[in-house]
C-alpha cells in the first residue's frame, strides 16, 4: 500500500517560502528605485507632498498581491528574470497612478509619456526570458497579464485627468478586471482561451493609443477619436474571446479548440 510521505507537505512550505524570500530580494530594489524616481519627478514637476507616499503605496498594495498568487510559480524556487522585468513595470506603472490628482501640465505629460513608455517597451522581454530560463509559469503568464490590464486602467485614467477623453474611456481599462468578476458567477469564462496573436495586437494597440492621447500636441477632438476608436477594438476582441468561451462552455477544456 502506497502512503503519503509526511515530509512532502513541508518541502512544498519550504519551496514556497525560499520562493518568497526570492520575490521579496527582487521586490527591495524595486521599492529603492522607486522612492528615488518618485522623489526625481517630485522635484522636477513640482508634484505634490503625498506623490512618492501614492507610488510606494500602489507598489507595496501590488506586490502583496503578487506574494498570495505566488504558490502558482511553484514548484520553482526563483522568482525569475522575467518576473523580474514585470515588478519593474509595475514599479513603473506605480508611478504614473500616483499623477493622477496632481497637477496636469505638459510636462506632466511629457514625463508621464515617457515612464508609460518604458513600461511598454519592457513588457518585450518577459516572455522571451521566462523561455530562456525555463522558468514559464501560470503565476507568470498571469502576472504579466494582470500587470498590462493595470497599466491600461491607470492610462486611461490618466487621458481623464488631462482632458483629453470622457470618463468612458475607463471602460477599456475596467473591462479586463470586470472579465475576471464575471467568473466567478459564470465560471465557463475562466477556462484557458486558445493563443491568439489577435489579443496580444489589441493589447498593444490599446497601450499605444492611450499613450499617444496623454500627448500635449494630439488636442480634442482627435485625443478623443483615437480613444474612442482603440475602445471599439478592445470591446470587439473581447467580444470575439467570449463568444469562444461561450461556444465551448460545455465542451471538456483538453477537447476544446
Amino acid at each position: 500500500m502506497l502512503t503519503r510521505s509526511p515530509h512532502a507537505p513541508a518541502s512544498g512550505a519550504a519551496r514556497l517560502a525560499a520562493l518568497r524570500r526570492d520575490a521579496w530580494r527582487e521586490a527591495l530594489p524595486c521599492f529603492l528605485l522607486l522612492a528615488a524616481l518618485a522623489a526625481l519627478l517630485g522635484r522636477l514637476g513640482e508634484l505634490g507632498p503625498w506623490f512618492q507616499l501614492k507610488s510606494l503605496a500602489v507598489f507595496a498594495v501590488a506586490f502583496a498581491l503578487v506574494l498570495a498568487g505566488l504558490a502558482a510559480h511553484a514548484p520553482n524556487m526563483r522568482f525569475g528574470a522575467a518576473n523580474r522585468v514585470t515588478l519593474a513595470r509595475l514599479a513603473l506603472i506605480a508611478v504614473l497612478a500616483a499623477l493622477i490628482g496632481e497637477p496636469a501640465h505638459d510636462a506632466m505629460a511629457w514625463g508621464s509619456i515617457a515612464v508609460a513608455a518604458s513600461a511598454a517597451l519592457l513588457d518585450a522581454l518577459d516572455g522571451p526570458l521566462a523561455r530562456r530560463g525555463c522558468l514559464s509559469s501560470n503565476f507568470g503568464a498571469r502576472f504579466d497579464m494582470e500587470t498590462d490590464a493595470l497599466l491600461v486602467l491607470v492610462l486611461s485614467m490618466l487621458v481623464v485627468h488631462f482632458g483629453k477623453a470622457g470618463p468612458w474611456i475607463l471602460t477599456a481599462g475596467l473591462m479586463r478586471h470586470v472579465f475576471v468578476l464575471a467568473a466567478r458567477p459564470w465560471p465557463w469564462l475562466a477556462r484557458t482561451l486558445p493563443s491568439s496573436r489577435r489579443r496580444k495586437t489589441v493589447c498593444v494597440v490599446q497601450i499605444t493609443s492611450l499613450i499617444a492621447c496623454l500627448g500635449p500636441i494630439i488636442a480634442l477632438p482627435w485625443s478623443r477619436a483615437l480613444a474612442a476608436a482603440s475602445l471599439t477594438l478592445l470591446a470587439a476582441s473581447f467580444a470575439i474571446d467570449i463568444a469562444w468561451l461561450l461556444r465551448h462552455r460545455d465542451i471538456p477544456p483538453e477537447t476544446a479548440t
